[in-house]
């Protein structure tokens, strides 16, 4: 039986309207803007909401220390590089990295990819200049093109119809993909078999043996591994571009509320976390859980003014606090924002993003992250949970099935004439299979410093 909507949580969704959000096109035709998201609100919810929910309850183990996430995927996803190999290999490391997080945490690892909807970036600069021609800046494919042509970087609105049937596509193959065995466990744990017969990893053996002997174990005691052939995995992206999430919103019939239906999951970004902005106004609205990019700059009143108008009732996986301080700041910054939470006493989920904080330029030009600031920065996340007693609750990381040479490091030791082989990202650097693996690895490693 459908519960009946209350026009004014109805009304309140467009509330946005009026508050100059920010990081938004400008678009150059209203009128093919509202075809094309009167057209969005026509058409099939991309996840439902009782999976949001499930999602959300999963979030709250995480914050207990029940579970811990894992979260990752591209900076931005393109609609060229949708294609069934490359989602194929995101996943593939996404669950690589899982098992491994598995046995090292004796813990559920909640599985999410910045996957099938991540097609919006936020920039410094609404403009791009090159030899003294100056056009919009790219802002995603949801948007424009990367292309530097005044045509291609006009924004177009059909391209959000684009971005809604390719996450469609690439939902369709994670569904398959979880569900279909692909993503059994020893199908994963002969992947990371493989993994371990590259000489570099040698200092990982030990922790892999354990693995493989915990397999054998299980199988000797006649465990049903057919139980295991089908995982959770949950998508997610910024909730930044309000003119997609607006229409692709939907009012759950068995509550009466509304839910962001393109994702299981939406953050708000560094960028647009203003209180009294719209991002913020619009998700406080909507169900689906919640995550906030917390900088270095963020106080604890900052986030607890975040909580009040995004979880006030204190709904446990509601909020996620995901910090990217920095490998430098992280251990003198965190401690204080993590105890002004911790007091207040709603409980949020603590998440490590240790990618944004540690941008550099390389000599040669490229815009790239050192593996060894990336793993800095978590072991000090880990460092600071432990030495307050508090849950760290995941990781969220950019990185990519496939083997680029982006980031600098790893046992593969990519230096910065190793960046030119396959530097690949329109936006920002990601670790890549192999960097990926080895951190899960070194994961590991901490969990057992600790």
């Amino acid at each position: 039986m459908s519960v009946e909507t209350d026009p004014q949580v109805v009304a309140g969704l467009d509330a946005w309207r009026s508050m100059g959000a920010l990081q938004q096109p400008q678009w150059p035709d209203a009128t093919a803007l509202d075809a094309v998201t009167s057209k969005l609100s026509t058409l099939p919810p991309l996840v439902f909401a009782g999976e949001a929910d499930h999602l959300r309850a999963q979030l709250a183990a995480a914050g207990r220390g029940e579970a811990f996430l894992l979260q990752g995927g591209d900076c931005a996803e393109t609609f060229s590089t949708a294609t069934a190999d490359n989602i194929r290999n995101k996943i593939k490391t996404i669950l690589q990295m899982a098992v491994v997080l598995t046995y090292g945490a004796s813990l559920p690892v909640i599985k999410m990819g910045r996957m099938a909807g991540q097609y919006a970036k936020p920039r410094s600069s609404d403009s791009e200049t090159r030899d003294g021609v100056t056009l919009p800046a790219f802002r995603g494919d949801i948007i424009n093109d990367y292309e530097f042509t005044p045509q291609a970087r006009t924004p177009d609105p059909q391209r959000l119809l684009e971005a809604y049937h390719t996450s469609a596509s690439t939902l369709n193959l994670i569904r398959a993909f979880t569900t279909g065995g692909f993503a059994s466990l020893l199908r994963v744990h002969e992947w990371n078999r493989g993994f371990m017969a590259n000489p570099s990893y040698s200092r990982y053996e030990e922790i892999a043996a354990e693995i493989d002997r915990a397999i054998r174990f299980m199988a000797a005691c006649g465990a049903d591994f057919d139980a295991l052939r089908s995982v959770d995995f949950f998508s997610s992206h910024e909730g930044l571009l309000l003119d997609y999430e607006r229409p692709l919103t939907r009012i759950d019939s068995r509550t009466g509320l509304p839910y962001d239906c393109s994702a299981h999951f939406v953050w708000i970004g560094e960028r647009t976390r203003q209180l009294g902005g719209a991002h913020v106004d619009y998700f406080s609205r909507v169900q689906n859980p919640l995550g906030i990019k917390l900088g270095p700059t963020t106080t604890g009143d900052d986030a607890l003014a975040l909580i009040d108008k995004l979880n006030p009732q204190g709904e446990a996986g509601r909020i996620t606090f995901i910090t990217r301080m920095g490998a430098g700041k992280v251990r003198d910054l965190l401690p204080a924002l993590v105890e002004k939470v911790t007091a207040d006493g709603r409980p949020v989920t603590w998440v490590c993003d240790p990618m944004h904080g540690n941008g550099i330029t390389s000599a040669s030009g490229y815009k790239t992250r050192r593996f060894s600031d990336v793993m800095d920065e978590v072991a000090g996340f880990f460092e600071v949970h432990r030495g307050l007693g508090t849950v760290p609750g995941g990781l969220h990381i950019e990185l990519t099935g496939d083997d680029v040479t982006e980031v600098l490091g790893g046992s593969e030791e990519i230096d910065d004439e190793g960046l030119a082989r396959r530097y690949e990202t329109l936006v920002d650097p990601r670790l890549n299979h192999q960097q990926s693996l080895e951190m899960a690895f070194q994961v590991v490693e901490l969990l057992r410093a600790s």
